[in-house]
């Protein structure tokens, strides 16, 4: 394998409906492009809404009728663990087709697949904690409340974290009982299809996971406006977020969406430059700045201005994007949209002068066909200017200065985003302060995505979304409460 091109990598290409693979119905398929080199390598099922709603109906039949819809949530539970387990085992093989599907470096992949397996191994052993409770009522009542789950629930997920998103939303969604039918995103879905073939190796029953890739407008569309599906999860772009929401309104049934951000570090004079400042470079670099949670805005107290920008810069101008196996500080984006995308926004800041403070490179011998972009920082941006307001999905920070805390609370929350924050002080009085003024779901302290946070709560407010994913709250968000009341006198 050389540094240029990833070694081959096989994948399925069907639609896995009841743990079978069959081809799309309209019997079309769709390139797969590898963002290091812009060929192809591979090609999906492009899946309609026949389909989608073969896909549908196996889960229905699974809850209602099959094995999966009579277990236990102790059995769920361990099966859950098992394909954690699974995907621990199939690690690199998993992360090269993960690098090779998104040119993310191997590092990246291979931090994705541990996250990945650690979700099935959390809700694993969640399942069977999922209690109600009893209420104090009328004498002579006895009063009970229990998590049901909702029967079939769909997934539409995006492109940059395929393997983590596939376990961050089907995770809980099955450990709580439901069917799920997956539509991932076509720029890049390699993985769940092949971590669906190992969960049918480890047992899963039919029917419980059904994956139909393809074109988000064929595929997507028909799986979001299903009259048989009882619940959505959708991560993506806030004006498809409105398309899903809209549909799901149609249903009158529920949805969580998460829809990007912009989100700020809030850096005060007496941060500890040495601990804060690789993060924060970290935040916006890792995955080319595709990374719904990237800190993109850096806001930092004007009196120490001048030498946060000198120390990010130095760091930024040393940063390189090359192939996975090169295994860089990045690699190159998606597609040749968002490089369009990314490029974009670097050429209306030139037009409008706003400075660029340093900015990383292109490494020598990679691909000319490939998806890359130069890491940037911007700084001062104005306030109004599109790179401190709207998101870039790119390896781009924004640099802004702020007076005092007012000024700074002001400033983090003058987005229409709101799904993370961090707050960079040694004044632990001041930064809880902070903290608890933002408005994001996420809030870090001298610290930001630690871990990958599985066990945390996570989702936006205002235009990021709603609803919650990670963490425990995932299991409410995708179950329903039933309220039990039992009169015995």
């Amino acid at each position: 394998m050389n540094a240029q091109t990833p070694a081959p990598v096989a994948a399925a290409k069907g639609i896995f409906i009841n743990n079978a693979w069959r081809p799309a119905a309209s019997g079309r398929t769709v390139p797969v492009y590898a963002p290091a080199d812009g060929k192809v390598f591979a090609e999906i099922a492009a899946g309609t809404a026949p389909d989608v709603d073969a896909a549908v109906k196996a889960a229905r039949a699974a809850v209602e009728e099959g094995a999966w819809g009579r277990l236990s949530a102790t059995e769920r539970g361990r099966l859950l663990v098992k394909l954690g387990i699974a995907i621990a085992d199939h690690a690199e093989e998993l992360a090269l087709l993960e690098a090779r599907d998104t040119g993310k470096p191997m590092k990246q992949a291979r931090a994705d697949m541990v996250a990945a397996a650690r979700y099935f191994e959390f809700y694993g052993g969640a399942a069977d904690k999922l209690h109600g409770e009893t209420i104090p009522f009328l004498n002579g009542y006895f009063v009970a409340t229990e998590r049901e789950r909702f029967g079939v629930t769909g997934h539409i997920i995006p492109w940059n974290y395929p393997a983590q998103m596939f376990g961050r939303t089907i995770g809980p969604a099955l450990a709580v009982g439901n069917a799920t039918v997956i539509k991932p995103a076509e720029d890049a879905c390699l993985t769940p299809l092949r971590i669906a073939e190992l969960a049918a190796g480890v047992g899963f029953p039919e029917g419980a996971i059904n994956i139909v890739p393809g074109l988000g407008e064929e595929a997507g569309a028909a799986l979001s406006a299903h009259r048989d599906i009882d619940f959505i999860a959708f991560t993506g772009s806030p004006e498809v977020g409105v398309l899903i929401q809209t549909a799901a309104a149609r249903n009158h049934i529920g949805c969580t969406l998460e829809l990007g951000g912009k989100s700020p570090h809030v850096l005060f004079g007496d941060t500890d430059l040495d601990v804060a400042i690789p993060v924060i470079v970290n935040t916006v670099v890792q995955n080319a700045g595709q990374t719904c949670s990237a800190g993109s805005r850096l806001l930092v107290e004007r009196g120490a201005y001048e030498e946060v920008v000198a120390r990010v810069a130095e760091r930024f101008s040393k940063l390189r994007a090359g192939t996975p196996e090169m295994d860089l500080d990045l690699g190159p984006v998606i597609n040749a949209k968002q490089k369009e995308r990314v490029e974009g926004f670097f050429a209306r800041a030139q037009e409008k002068g706003v400075p660029v403070l340093a900015q990383g490179s292109i490494a020598e011998g990679v691909p000319e066909g490939g998806f890359y972009v130069t890491p940037r920082i911007y700084g001062p941006v104005p306030r109004a200017n599109e790179l401190a307001t709207q998101e870039v999905f790119g390896p781009v920070l924004s640099m802004l200065p702020f007076d005092d805390e007012a000024d700074a609370v002001a400033l983090a929350n003058g987005t229409d985003f709101g799904l993370m924050a961090g707050v960079w002080s040694r004044d632990g009085s001041r930064a809880m302060r902070v903290a608890r003024k933002v408005k994001a779901g996420q809030v870090y302290v001298n610290a930001y995505g630690a871990g990958g946070g599985i066990e945390l709560p996570f989702g936006g407010m205002k235009k990021s979304g709603h609803g919650r994913e990670k963490g425990f709250e995932a299991l409410y968000e995708f179950s329903t409460l039933k309220t039990m009341i039992i009169k015995h006198d």
